[in-house]
């Protein structure tokens, strides 16, 4: 079921994407979001939207302007974070297809990814979205003692 976020929600949104921070090249962030964190996230967000599987918050999309000024306010950026678990099942396309439903009816032009390089996975899962390679911006992420290339990906809706 896909619904809106609210904040009691929080805690358990921290818990599956805390490991992805900690471990994965989903994003280049490394600083862990506590409960506060993310429920900060959920109010000032225009579209935060989870996916509950038999009762359990397992995944959340959300976006919110691009870049800052009254120019860019029709470009959006997003995030999705799906529970390890949860991948393959379905639930992150639920999500997108939602956000970008909400996008549309909020007179969003076009939806923007970063994707780490690293990542093929979510590469390929925006590939079969609809959104379109635009550029590769090399060595800007940094994590694990590394350099990553971030992958811009534009979906016009």
């Amino acid at each position: 079921m896909i619904r809106d976020a609210v904040l009691a929600d929080a805690a358990d949104i921290a818990a599956f994407w805390n490991p992805q921070i900690l471990g994965s090249v989903v994003t280049f962030n490394s600083i862990v979001k506590t409960a506060a964190d993310v429920a900060a996230i959920i109010a000032a967000r225009p579209c935060f939207l989870v996916v509950e599987i038999d009762g359990a918050v397992v995944g959340f999309a959300t976006y919110d302007q691009f870049r800052g000024g009254i120019g860019y306010q029709h470009t959006m950026e997003h995030t999705i974070i799906l529970a390890p678990a949860s991948q393959g099942q379905g639930a992150g396309q639920e999500l997108m297809q939602a956000v970008m439903a909400h996008a549309r009816a909020a007179d969003v032009h076009s939806l923007w990814a970063g994707v780490s390089a690293e990542n093929a996975g979510g590469v390929a899962f925006h590939e079969k979205l609809g959104f379109e390679h635009v550029a590769v911006l090399p060595e800007v992420g940094r994590k694990f003692g590394r350099w990553m290339d971030l992958v811009l990906m534009q979906k016009r809706l």
